[in-house]
C-alpha cells in the first residue's frame, strides 16, 4: 500500500511524534510506501509531496512543529481561487494519480471536518486529532494539549514569585480557542486563584469582589487565569481587559500578561509524545485493516477510532459539572 500523510492547521507540539508513529509503524510493519505531503491541504492541490523513508523519520520525535510544514488551506471553503467543487475534485484527481491507497490527516477541528468532506467524496481517510485547545469532538485528550499546559503552568509558576513580591493582581491570559480547557488546567494546576473560561458565565463585579476579600483575608496577591475565548467587547484582549476592569473596580495594582504562541512551539512532552506516538501507530493499523473514514481517538486508557463523520464541525467543550471544575471550587477557586 501506498499512503499519504499531511498536517494541516496550527502548529502544536507532537506533529512530528505522530508522522513518525504512522510513517515507522507503516513501513516497519505493514511494508507501506509513505508519502508526505507538504503545507497541509494546499500540498494535494499544488503537488508538493516528499517520500518518507526511515532515514527521514528518524530524529524527529522529540521537534517540535513539523517536517511537512502546515497551513489553513480549507479545499471546500468558497471565495478562494479555485470554487468549491474545483479544489476538492483537484485533490482527488492528485490522490489518484499519486497512486493513494489511503491518506492520514493530522488536525484540529477544522481539519477533521475536511478530512470528513473528503471521505465522503471517495477519498480513503483516517484523521488523528492534534491541538493545544483539546476542543475536538469524540476523544478524551488531542496531543499538544499536555505540552501546552505545561508551559502555561510554568508561567503561572513565575508570575507567583512576582505577583507576591510586588503584592500585586497578576492576569495571565492562554490561549484555547472557544474552549476553556487550556486555562482550567492550568489555572488548577499553577495555584489560580481565578479562573474565567467561556463554558462559565461570570460576572466582573464577582470577581473584584472575590479579590477585594483575598485581601481583606490578608492574602497579598492574587493570580487571575482568563481563556482567550472568554466574551469581551470586540477588538479587546481577554486579559487586557479583566485587568483593566479589575483595576477600576477594585483600585487594586493590577498587571497582565498574555502568553501567546510559545504555548504552541518548542519540544513535546513526553506524555504528548507518546499520545502522538500511540495515535500515529493505530492510524497505521485501521490502514492496513482499510478501516477508513474513522478518527484515531483516546478513551479512558484505550486507543480507538470514532467515525470521521461524527467528528466534523463539532466542538468539545468543559462540561458544566467536569470534576476538576468541581474540585477546584471545594478548594476556594472562583470561577467568576
Amino acid at each position: 500500500m501506498r499512503i499519504g500523510i499531511l498536517t494541516a492547521g496550527g502548529d502544536c507540539p507532537g506533529i512530528n511524534a505522530a508522522i513518525r508513529g504512522v510513517g515507522k509503524t507503516a513501513i516497519l510493519q505493514y511494508g507501506m510506501e509513505v508519502i508526505g505531503i507538504s503545507s497541509g491541504f494546499l500540498g494535494l492541490i499544488n503537488e508538493e509531496y516528499t517520500r518518507l523513508d526511515e532515514n527521514v523519520l528518524s530524529g524527529i520525535l522529540t521537534l517540535g512543529g513539523t517536517i511537512l510544514g502546515t497551513s489553513r488551506e480549507n479545499p471546500f471553503k468558497k471565495g478562494n481561487p479555485f470554487n468549491a467543487i474545483d479544489k476538492p475534485k483537484l485533490i482527488r484527481k492528485h490522490y489518484a494519480e499519486l497512486g493513494l491507497d489511503a491518506l492520514v490527516c493530522i488536525g484540529g477541528n477544522g481539519t477533521q471536518r475536511t478530512a470528513a468532506q473528503l471521505s465522503e467524496i471517495g477519498l480513503n481517510i483516517v484523521g488523528i486529532p492534534k491541538t493545544i485547545d483539546n476542543d475536538v469532538w469524540g476523544t478524551d485528550i488531542t496531543f499538544g494539549f499536555d505540552s501546552a499546559v505545561t508551559i502555561a503552568t510554568e508561567a503561572i509558576d513565575r508570575l507567583h514569585s512576582t505577583a507576591n513580591s510586588h503584592k500585586r493582581i497578576m492576569v495571565i491570559e492562554v490561549m484555547g480557542h472557544h474552549t476553556g480547557w487550556l486555562a482550567l488546567y492550568s489555572g488548577v494546576a499553577g495555584g489560580g486563584d481565578i479562573i474565567l473560561i467561556p463554558e462559565i458565565d461570570f460576572d466582573i463585579q464577582a470577581v473584584a469582589r472575590c479579590l477585594k476579600k483575598r485581601v481583606q483575608d490578608k492574602k497579598p496577591y492574587s493570580i487571575v487565569v482568563v481563556a482567550e475565548g472568554i466574551p469581551v467587547p470586540k477588538g479587546v484582549s481577554p486579559g487586557y481587559y479583566i485587568s483593566s476592569q479589575i483595576k477600576e473596580l477594585t483600585d487594586l495594582e493590577t498587571r497582565d500578561t498574555i502568553l501567546g504562541y510559545i504555548q504552541r512551539g518548542g519540544t513535546p512532552s513526553p506524555m504528548d509524545r507518546v499520545l502522538a506516538t500511540r495515535y500515529g501507530a493505530h492510524a497505521a493499523e485501521l490502514i492496513a485493516g482499510k478501516q477508513f473514514g474513522r478518527m484515531v481517538s483516546l478513551k479512558g486508557n484505550d486507543i480507538t477510532s470514532v467515525p470521521l463523520e461524527e467528528v466534523g464541525g463539532k466542538l468539545k467543550p468543559v462540561p458544566l459539572d467536569h470534576p476538576l471544575v468541581e474540585k477546584a471550587r471545594w478548594m476556594g477557586v472562583s470561577f467568576g
